[in-house]
């Protein structure tokens, strides 16, 4: 039997994937497995017990990942899940900067006790008429699920895309549509596009990378849209460049006492993965990652831990070793089941910076002493009999 907890509200559809060989519990002191969503664990006491955090979303930022990695749990995060709902956002962004909706409703809301709003609505109209986003160009910078689907999505309204992401993965090139125009200098898109979108993860050297340098050289109409991360973009460079015309609009999912308010900031409440789809998507998917760690020892969207699989374990027995990154790790893993008399029939190593991860099948039972042998050389931060 395992225990699991959840540190936030998590949807039902995705628990339900739970055999009956887990419980769910209160108290993370209890827990091989933590769900979570926004819940700020860098000041939680993690018990030695847990195994592994599935963030029911993309971003990390609430979770200690070197203090997690250095325990030996696992942290996983769900990308993708969520990148529909994203995208639908980032595309309604577009459409009421370029055309004042907001501005129209309000002005509706304003004049309804006006018996002849509809005669006036015609002579008004024309102030929140705006411009149509077909045949101009967007710039997507970071190609990951979200960007992908938006720079895709975008380019069948007939605008013309430009992607930049010096990282773009194998399976996202695979996804691009091939009329996206790749660049490989990220100010031709500041420079040339009307409307620029940010998916990239936080980290500290995207920090910020928005800036007033960066601001400066946009057209001075340029709608901004940011939908993945507030920290991302200089935003008091935004509110000046806004205030001296230098921008046209900035469109962010990330209310804060800079933006809100301010003129030509469209701001909304976070809403860009707050989706019934997106959250039930999430659920499950942070299920299905856990139950496949904690079944068959498979790493798969860790983001502190190489992913790592050897699909369903149907050895007599499968070890987990999770450790540093150092030379000679497998060498001595080895020497130990050979002199414990143990065959590996299977074994799968795979690093990821300062960490690595070894899976490891044999052809018998695995003694508890020959485990503590394995937990005693230096750099193993867990070792775990997953069969």
């Amino acid at each position: 039997m395992f225990n699991y907890t959840c540190l936030n509200p998590i949807a039902d559809v995705g628990l339900k994937l739970f055999s009956k060989e887990y419980n769910k519990v209160d108290n993370l002191n209890e827990a091989q497995a933590a769900l979570v969503r926004s819940c700020a664990m860098h000041d939680l006491e993690l018990p030695d017990s847990l195994l592994a955090i599935a963030r029911a979303g993309a971003g990390v930022n609430n979770i200690p990942l070197d203090k997690c990695a250095e325990k030996g749990i696992v942290v996983f995060n769900t990308p993708g899940a969520n990148a529909n709902g994203v995208k639908e956002l980032v595309l309604a962004g577009m459409l009421y900067a370029s055309r004042d909706i907001f501005g129209g409703v309000e002005w509706i809301i304003d004049n309804q006790d006006d018996d002849l709003i509809a005669k006036s609505a015609e002579k008004q109209k024309k102030k929140f008429a705006g411009h149509e986003i077909l045949g101009k160009k967007l710039g997507v910078i970071g190609l990951g699920a979200i960007g992908v689907l938006v720079a895709n999505a975008a380019q069948h309204l007939g605008m013309e895309v430009y992607g930049y992401d010096p990282y773009i993965s194998v399976n996202a090139a695979w996804n691009l549509s091939h009329n996206i125009k790749h660049i490989s200098n990220v100010e031709d898109i500041y420079k040339n596009c009307d409307f620029i979108t940010i998916h990239v993860p936080l980290v500290e050297s995207t920090k910020k990378m928005i800036d007033k340098d960066a601001i400066s050289m946009m057209k001075s109409n340029a709608v901004l849209l940011n939908f993945a991360r507030d920290l991302l973009v200089d935003e008091e460079a935004v509110v000046e460049a806004l205030a001296n015309d230098e921008l046209g609009k900035y469109v962010s999912d990330f209310p804060n006492e800079t933006t809100a308010g301010v003129k030509n900031c469209i701001v909304t409440p976070h809403l860009g993965a707050s989706t019934a789809e997106s959250e039930d998507n999430c659920a499950m998917m942070a299920v299905r990652e856990v139950r496949d760690f904690i079944e068959n020892g498979n790493i798969v969207h860790s983001v502190n831990f190489p992913d790592c699989s050897m699909g369903a374990c149907n050895s007599e027995g499968r070890i987990s070793i999770l450790h540093r990154n150092n030379k000679g790790m497998i060498a001595q893993y080895t020497t130990i089941l050979k002199d414990a008399d143990v065959n590996v029939s299977d074994l799968t190593n795979k690093g990821k910076g300062d960490y690595a991860y070894s899976l490891i099948d044999v052809d018998s039972k695995i003694d508890e002493d020959v485990l503590e042998k394995l937990r005693a050389i230096d750099g193993v931060l867990r070792v775990r009999k997953v069969k």
